[in-house]
């Protein structure tokens, strides 16, 4: 029987890693996530996503997308054209599939996430 998942009531170990040094643009920051969801079809995850400043470029696969809230802190995602967008606390996205551009860190960010994969 499935149960309800509450983040609060979870303590998952922080996964640590930092962007790929192919793609890193700015700084080298250390992103934390805390992932407290896994579908059982592998094709749905969500938790809470920490990082310190920095940018990099980002290519999204034609099967993922992304929808997020920044709870702290302040983002900027360019797409290839050059258009921009500030995402700060309270404020909601979504990188769509196939979405490639850069993302930049501009003020320490803790955000929740869910990430869909289509078959």
């Amino acid at each position: 029987m499935p149960t309800l998942n509450v983040f609060h009531q979870q303590h998952p170990e922080a996964v640590i890693d930092h962007p790929k040094p192919e793609r890193l643009l700015q700084g080298n920051p250390v992103r934390r996530t805390w992932n407290h969801f896994n579908s059982s079809r592998g094709d749905v995850s969500a938790g809470i996503w920490a990082c310190e400043p920095g940018a990099w470029r980002i290519a999204f696969a034609e099967n993922k997308e992304e929808f997020f809230t920044v709870i702290d802190g302040r983002i900027r995602i360019t797409d290839a054209e050059g258009s921009a967008k500030e995402i700060g606390p309270g404020e909601a996205a979504v990188i769509p599939a196939g979405f490639a551009g850069i993302f930049e860190v501009l003020e320490a960010v803790k955000k929740y996430y869910v990430v869909v994969e289509h078959g």
